[in-house]
């Protein structure tokens, strides 16, 4: 039965691949940035509705954020697509490969969602570069009650694994205040706020050999005063903390927030920290998941690795993680050749749009549609280990 159901739902899929296609190249060419995803998000809905899917859009109070449903009864599996690019790189950490494969996958299922017994949720997802719109859909109550939920991410192909990390991050504005005075005539009238951001970036320096392997700690300075001969009384910089866990991240967090007043009271300045945008929390794979996806993408000729201790080293962060630890879930990545191209450059964004790029929307989409196939068809939904549990 089930090896039928993948073959209608490949079917399904052939029947719309080059409007997918065609979307992620529109999307390329046309980046937009989070939370202003207006017309990817328009074009996406649009594609939806035209294949059996419900839309509510806007929805759970982002506009740009949308749920298109197929099935009228059982577990609900919600697919995320994100939307956002990058500034000044587009779409270069592939998320026109990422809104297009769960679409398909989607497409792919919705056909015989009440054949299956299952609802089937294509969740357009803002921004995850930046702000974290995962976490906004979370706290309006987008995945409450739902059963799985899945994404699939482009990556260079050395770096392609079914089952990856992520860390958890905040990121942080930090500003120090000290008094302006003529750098020259009278420096001892001042206090050099742009002292205060040395020492913390000297402190945090000092403390990474301490450090764990996957803890870290960057930022730059976005405000370092106005002229040479001013003493600058106002800094301010932008730094990512982040850590293996959410419990590691909070004593990380209070260690960060120790150097920063230290370097504060070292130069008699004053300190505010600012959360930017949602705190991410790390990223977790339900085992049951991980197995059906790694067999359905070797199906299809795309055998996948599992995460190494380098993997857990290297890793970036997302909002999936925030997802992953409320509804059982799985990221995968899947891997392009990208010639040495990595994400968040513009040769990487480029390649999303090739061949190779196509066929990672393909695969991803496929596996993703056949992996729910196997937890309907076999009813593993039983199996599936809640997070935190």
């Amino acid at each position: 039965m089930a090896t039928d159901l993948k073959q209608r739902a490949r079917e399904a899929f052939d029947a719309v691949e080059q409007d997918l296609r065609d979307l992620s190249r529109w999307m390329y060419e046309n980046p937009e940035i989070a939370y202003e995803e207006r017309e990817a998000s328009r074009r996406l809905v649009e594609l939806l509705a035209g294949h059996g899917f419900e839309v509510e859009y806007p929805a759970f109070g982002l506009e740009t954020a949308f749920a298109a449903r197929a099935g009228s009864g059982g577990p609900e599996v919600v697919i995320c697509a994100e939307l956002d690019a990058l500034p000044g790189v587009g779409h270069a950490c592939g998320h026109n490969i990422i809104a297009t494969s769960s679409a398909g996958a989607g497409i792919a299922l919705a056909g015989m969602a009440d054949e299956l017994g299952i609802r089937v949720t294509v969740l357009g997802t803002p921004a995850e570069e930046a702000g974290g719109g995962k976490v906004d859909l979370i706290n309006a109550g987008a995945f409450e009650g739902a059963a799985a939920s899945m994404m699939v991410h482009p990556v260079p192909t050395p770096e392609e694994v079914v089952d990856p990390s992520a860390l958890a991050i905040i990121d942080l504005m930090v500003e120090f205040r000290g008094k302006d005075a003529h750098a020259s005539a009278s420096p001892w009238e001042g206090r050099n706020a742009l002292d205060a951001f040395v020492q913390l970036y000297v402190n945090v320096s000092t403390f990474r050999q301490q450090m764990r392997p996957s803890d870290k700690m960057h930022g730059i300075v976005t405000k370092g005063g106005d002229a040479p001969n001013i003493i600058p009384s106002y800094t301010a910089s932008k730094w990512y903390v982040r850590a293996a866990t959410k419990a590691r991240l909070d004593e990380l967090v209070e260690r960060f927030r120790t150097m920063a007043e230290a370097a504060a009271a070292s130069t008699a300045c004053q300190v505010t920290f600012t959360r930017i945008s949602n705190e991410f929390q790390h990223l977790t794979h339900e085992p049951t998941m991980v197995e059906l996806y790694a067999a359905n993408s070797e199906a299809l000729g795309r055998p996948l690795r599992r995460q190494s201790d380098a993997d857990k080293l290297s890793a970036g962060s997302t909002d999936m993680g925030n997802v992953s630890n409320v509804v059982p879930s799985i990221h995968p990545y899947v891997g392009m050749a990208t010639d040495g191209a990595v994400n968040h450059q513009p040769e990487f964004a480029a390649h999303t749009i090739t061949p190779d790029g196509e066929k990672a929307l393909r695969d991803a989409a496929l596996s993703m549609a056949w992996t729910v196939i196997d937890l309907a068809v076999d009813e593993r939904w039983g199996d599936l280990q809640q997070p935190n549990a």
